[in-house]
């Protein structure tokens, strides 16, 4: 028998995540929501444009990185989802902003001892991006419905800014409710 949430699959135990909506002080530990924050608003060329100011950090660090700007096209993902990787750039931070309008998930993870510990989940409006923090694990890109379009700020450069971990049990994403 297993606890409620969890069910076994292919002789694994895999336990449910919820999805929770994304908001900046949940995902603060992780990196920013980017979105047009009113507290951070100024008018710009003559008062016909809004520029809302400094909503992330991209960080970039060892020698001869930079920061680029990317478009990536993520494929809608199939519910429910079998999650059973994070990742990591230890080198550099990563955004992704959407484009299409469209929601997307967001799956994030505290280092645990240098492994992610258990994900958690938020889902994101066409109108949010999010700033992953160098060194914080993620799930990659999770389209939702139908393929869409981000704008990434990303680093470039030199060395493997990539660290992947694969989960012994996955755990399982219910088809959201948009």
């Amino acid at each position: 028998m297993f606890a409620t949430g969890a069910f076994r699959a292919n002789n694994t135990v895999s336990q449910y995540l919820e999805i929770q909506p994304l908001t900046k002080s949940a995902f603060a530990p992780f990196g920013e929501v980017i979105g047009a924050d009113p507290t951070t608003m100024r008018y710009i060329n003559g008062g016909n444009t809004e520029r809302f100011h400094a909503l992330a950090a991209p960080e970039a660090v060892g020698e001869g990185a930079r920061v680029i700007i990317n478009l990536f096209r993520g494929q809608p993902r199939a519910f429910p989802y079998e999650l059973g990787m994070m990742e990591r750039h230890p080198f550099g931070s990563q955004s992704f902003s959407p484009i299409s309008g469209r929601p997307f998930l967001v799956v994030v993870s505290e280092d645990e001892g240098g492994r992610p510990g258990r994900p958690q989940v938020f889902l994101a409006r066409g109108d949010q991006g999010v700033n992953y923090r160098r060194n914080v694990w993620h799930h990659p890109l999770m389209a939702l419905g139908e393929p869409s379009d981000f704008l990434v700020v990303d680093r470039d450069g030199p060395g493997n800014n990539l660290e992947e971990f694969f989960f012994e049990d996955p755990f399982i994403i219910r088809e959201p409710e948009l």
